[in-house]
């Protein structure tokens, strides 16, 4: 609605008359009332004048957005139909792009209206001699004043969050094409990418993976608890989708990544949540090389459908080299296995009681103690292994070793259901 109509309908025609008249005679001074408002913000925000371009986008705020709202009195224009001057979102994407909090743009627009109270309306009497005339335009000016400026501080701030949204999405992308050459091997100037992703890459570097199937999972917060386990506070980490994470320490040592080492790591992460964790390893290559070490593991676990919370790639090292092709690794396994390659309780208590007695280098006494059995027991099952495999544990023994640990870690994978069939 306009000035004098909808809302103000019922305001007399004397003083709509008088409002449009003082709108355009304070048109008139606007340059003059702009540079006073800015001087008038400045020793209320120093941040105003922090250098000369903010200080200028400062004052085109004063400047446009007075002249908009005196323009709208002058000609009955609805307050609803305010929007905010290029000038003052020029300056909220300053303010963003500087850092400064919004609240504190946000103050500056109430400066600004608190200026225009105490400056502009406590004069009015200078332009409306009657005091009862001038007492209801200043009434009018600063009712709509007010509206004005809810209005365009509402888009402003929008404007802001939207500036640092714009800022995070430049950061996040150089932050990925950095991560991305990197692991790609391509040649990159070191320093720009130190600063950029805020990481060292002439240390040791250790990549980690974290992954789930929840869409509640905090994987950044697991990321912070990875990084802070291989010692460094601040990990690099870089979402890989929703349900992905993708990390990076960089230390002075390399960290201990053995399986004892990660049980402490373990026991602070959530069951929902598994990692995977690249052997240590420096400089860029080293970045690139244990990263492409934690995807392969992560590769590993989720062929197994099983494994720790918390899995070295040196743990499942030796079954990702003999499982890139499993059509390959299944026949590897039924050749080296026979019968005893089949999915069932019987058989994988005879592949575990093999399996123990090889990394014992044939001791009994240690595969007992490791399947938490009696020596006898260990030795009827290896026997009734070797019967199924159709061959003594001492033919081949490093193929069977390997066939054995490929069932160890990946399990039916590898396996077949049917007695029958190799």
């Amino acid at each position: 609605m306009g000035v004098g109509a909808g809302e103000w309908a019922d305001i007399p025609e004397a003083v709509v008359t008088e409002l449009r008249r003082t709108a355009a005679e304070l048109l008139g001074n606007v340059s003059s009332y702009a540079d006073d408002m800015l001087d008038y913000i400045l020793e209320r925000i120093p941040e105003a004048g922090a250098d000369d371009d903010l200080r200028g986008l400062t004052l085109g705020s004063c400047s446009s957005n007075l002249e908009a709202v005196l323009s709208m009195v002058r000609h009955g224009i609805d307050v609803s139909a305010a929007t905010a001057p290029v000038t003052a979102l020029e300056h909220a994407r300053a303010m963003a792009a500087r850092g400064y909090n919004v609240d504190v743009m946000l103050r500056f627009y109430r400066i600004g209206h608190a200026y225009f109270t105490e400056r502009i309306l406590a004069g009015i009497t200078d332009f409306v001699a009657d005091p009862a005339l001038a007492l209801a335009v200043v009434a009018d000016l600063q009712r709509y004043g007010f509206r004005y400026i809810d209005r365009i501080s509402s888009e402003v701030a929008a404007e802001y969050v939207a500036e640092l949204d714009r800022m995070q999405n430049r950061v996040r992308a150089a932050r990925t094409d950095a991560v991305r050459g990197l692991i790609a091997g391509d040649k990159i100037d070191l320093g720009r990418a130190e600063r950029t992703l805020a990481h060292r890459l002439t240390g040791w570097q250790t990549a980690f993976v974290c992954w789930t199937d929840r869409d509640d999972a905090d994987l950044a917060r697991v990321g912070g608890v990875a990084g802070a386990h291989f010692g460094s506070p601040h990990p690099l980490l870089v979402p890989d989708g929703a349900q992905a994470l993708w990390g990076w320490v960089s230390t002075t040592r390399a960290p201990d990544v053995a399986p004892e080492d990660l049980a402490p790591l373990a026991d602070q992460i959530p069951e929902t949540v598994r990692i995977s964790v690249g052997a240590p390893a420096q400089g860029p290559g080293g970045f690139r090389d244990s990263h492409a070490q934690a995807q392969r593991g992560r590769r590993i676990i989720e062929l197994s459908g099983q494994g720790a919370p918390v899995t070295s790639y040196a743990e499942v090292a030796l079954v990702d080299v003999m499982s890139g092709d499993l059509d390959l690794a299944r026949a590897f396994v039924a050749t080296e296995l026979g019968a005893l390659a089949v999915d069932g309780r019987r058989e994988e208590e005879e592949r575990r009681a093999l399996l123990a007695v090889l990394d014992a280098q044939g001791g009994l006494a240690a595969a007992a103690d490791e399947l938490g059995v009696h020596r006898n027991t260990v030795l009827q099952r290896m026997r009734r292994a070797e019967e199924r495999r159709g061959r003594p544990a001492t033919n081949r023994v490093a193929d069977l070793h390997a066939a054995l640990r490929l069932v160890q870690v990946l399990g039916p994978v590898v396996l077949t259901s049917d007695p029958g069939r190799p």
